[in-house]
């Protein structure tokens, strides 16, 4: 009779079974291979000297459905989309959308928070975050009496 051992079809060898593996191929089969893209958005942080600058990728959102909240020393962009169900065209074959809600949080405890400034064109959304300056105690002397 035949055993059952897996059979590698990419290199048509006997393979060790790896249930692990296993389970990522199922998994990117069933999310595709952009499933980390779909529940969150990029964003770059860069350093210009007395600021930082971050730009976050938010294509397709509405400058109203975009939030940004700050809360102890965090700073949280959260963007939402709204799923319109009595929406009914009969000429779609296949109809592909995304919705949900999506969330980042960033640590801004360097950050003059008063300072923050906001901007949302062509689906980035980006922020001017001002670095706190340091204010260095004026020296003095005392005088011993």
């Amino acid at each position: 009779m035949f055993e059952l051992i897996p059979f590698d079809r990419r290199s048509h060898r006997v393979s060790v079974y790896d249930p692990f593996r296993a389970f990522d191929e199922m998994e990117r089969a069933f999310f595709g291979s952009q499933q980390p893209a779909v529940f969150s958005f990029r964003t770059d942080v860069t350093d210009t000297g007395d600021s930082f600058k971050l730009e976050a990728e938010l294509p397709g959102f509405k400058k109203d459905d975009i939030k940004i909240d700050i809360e102890n020393d965090c700073l949280t962009i959260s963007a939402e989309r709204h799923e319109s169900k009595d929406e009914k065209k009969p000429n779609f074959v296949k109809r592909e959308r995304v919705y949900g809600s999506y969330s980042r949080s960033f640590d801004v405890s360097g950050i003059d928070v008063d300072k923050i400034s906001a901007a949302y064109t062509d689906g980035i959304l980006t922020l001017e975050l001002p670095k706190k300056v340091e204010t260095v105690p004026a020296s003095r002397r005392l005088e011993i009496k």
